[in-house]
């Protein structure tokens, strides 16, 4: 049977979940996903889980914080003046907010935490920080 190796193109169905089985993401509800292994289309650590397997195979792949989104930083957290930003917008923790730096790179950044003046916003990766547990099933590999 054929497995799948660096450079293929596979079809894949997974679903991503947190250790308190929250799921962040998943291709259930639609089409599998194409993906040339190596490619840097997913996660690199996703992308290897792939390597070996051959269709019709399923397998459970977590992937440590380091391996996935990186720690979650807290100087990436900051303060900013609430309307100076908002001004005239109603905002709610959770959010998502682009912005763009300094250098015209657009950074997206959620609201997590609401005060009189002032709102809290966070540049990590909502990720950020968690081990991210993968459902994966190899479909068919296109190569």
């Amino acid at each position: 049977m054929v497995s799948a190796k660096v450079g293929d193109t596979v079809l894949v169905h997974y679903t991503g979940k947190l250790k308190d089985e929250t799921i962040f993401d998943s291709s259930r509800d639609r089409e599998p996903i194409s993906i040339c292994i190596g490619s840097g289309q997913m996660l690199a650590a996703f992308e290897h889980a792939l390597v070996g397997m051959s269709p019709g195979e399923s397998k459970v792949e977590t992937i440590p914080s380091e391996r996935a989104y990186g720690p979650h930083k807290p100087e990436m957290v900051i303060e900013v003046n609430r309307h100076s930003v908002f001004s005239g917008t109603d905002i709610e923790v959770g959010q998502q907010v682009n912005r763009t730096s300094s250098a015209g790179k657009t950074i997206e950044l959620t609201v997590v935490g609401i005060h009189k003046s002032k709102v809290t916003l966070d540049a990590n990766h909502t990720l950020a920080g968690k081990d991210l547990i993968f459902d994966i099933d190899l479909i068919q590999v296109v190569k």
